[in-house]
C-alpha cells in the first residue's frame, strides 16, 4: 500500500480580498492546500490551530498586523520554527527588517516586484519541495 502525500498547507493571511483569491488561486494550481486569513487576529488563531507548513503574511492589516503576528507565533513553541514569507507593499524599514531577521525563519517580498509565479516558486524554496 502506497501513502498519498498530502499537500503542504500554506496559510496566507491577506486582508486585500482580490490578493488572497489570486494567490490562493495559483498556490492551489500548485498543489498546496491554503487557508486564507483576512487579518492577523485570524492569522494567529489559525497557525496556532491548524500548524500550516508555510505562512505568507501581508504587514498593514487590520486588528492585528503582520509584525505582531510574527512576533505573537515566535513566542509559541511550534511557531518559533515555522517559515514566514513577508509579502507586503511596505519598503522595508531598518526596524523592519531587524525584526524580521530576529523572528527567523522569515524572508521578504516586496508585492509589486514579485510576481505570483515569483511567489509560488518561493513557497517550494522555503519547503524544500
Amino acid at each position: 500500500m502506497t501513502d498519498i502525500a498530502q499537500p503542504h498547507r500554506i496559510l496566507v493571511t491577506e486582508d486585500e480580498p482580490a490578493m488572497m483569491e489570486a494567490i490562493t488561486t495559483v498556490l492551489g494550481r500548485a498543489g498546496f492546500s491554503v487557508i486564507p486569513a483576512k487579518d492577523g487576529k485570524e492569522g494567529v488563531e489559525f497557525a496556532l490551530r491548524d500548524h500550516p507548513d508555510c505562512i505568507i503574511l501581508d504587514i498593514l492589516m487590520p486588528n492585528v498586523d503582520g509584525v505582531t503576528m510574527m512576533e505573537t507565533l515566535r513566542r509559541d513553541t511550534w511557531g518559533k520554527t515555522i517559515p514566514i514569507i513577508i509579502l507586503t507593499n511596505l519598503d522595508a524599514s531598518d526596524k523592519m527588517i531587524e525584526t524580521i531577521l530576529r523572528n527567523q525563519p522569515s524572508y521578504y517580498l516586496i508585492k509589486a516586484s514579485t510576481s505570483l509565479e515569483d511567489l509560488v516558486e518561493k513557497v517550494k524554496n522555503v519547503l524544500s519541495v
